[in-house]
């Protein structure tokens, strides 16, 4: 599966749904709720209850977008399944740290590292 919002871009491989995000700023809370929207098609239409976030693209969120990720995070825990971040920017990374997110969220270098991570956990 593959398919692109205005947002996101979702593949479906192997037990993981990985959603890369468009933007470089998310910061707008209309598009940050377009996003969790997206997010959540994305999840009804999953194989799994595993998910990667590609940050590639993004250079900054909002503390919105940080509530998004701790909310998305949770929900996915609670369907038995977990959420795995890559690609973060320095400047994102260092926000995480900061806020002590970076215990919360898991992040990988990679998505085939996060996948291997995600999928050793089930």
């Amino acid at each position: 599966m593959s398919d692109t919002f205005r947002h996101v871009r979702v593949r479906d491989e192997g037990g993981v749904t990985e959603i890369t995000m468009l933007d470089q700023h998310i910061l707008d809370e209309l598009v940050i709720r377009q996003i969790g929207e997206e997010i959540d098609q994305a999840m009804v239409d999953a194989s799994s209850a595993n998910m990667v976030l590609n940050f590639e693209r993004v250079d900054h969120l909002s503390s919105s977008a940080l509530g998004l990720l701790i909310t998305l995070n949770s929900r996915l825990q609670d369907r038995d399944g977990g959420l795995c971040l890559i690609h973060i920017a320095a400047p994102i990374a260092e926000v995480f740290r900061i806020t002590r997110l970076d215990q919360v969220l898991r992040s990988e270098a990679d998505f085939a590292s996060a996948r291997s991570a995600l999928l050793s956990e089930g």
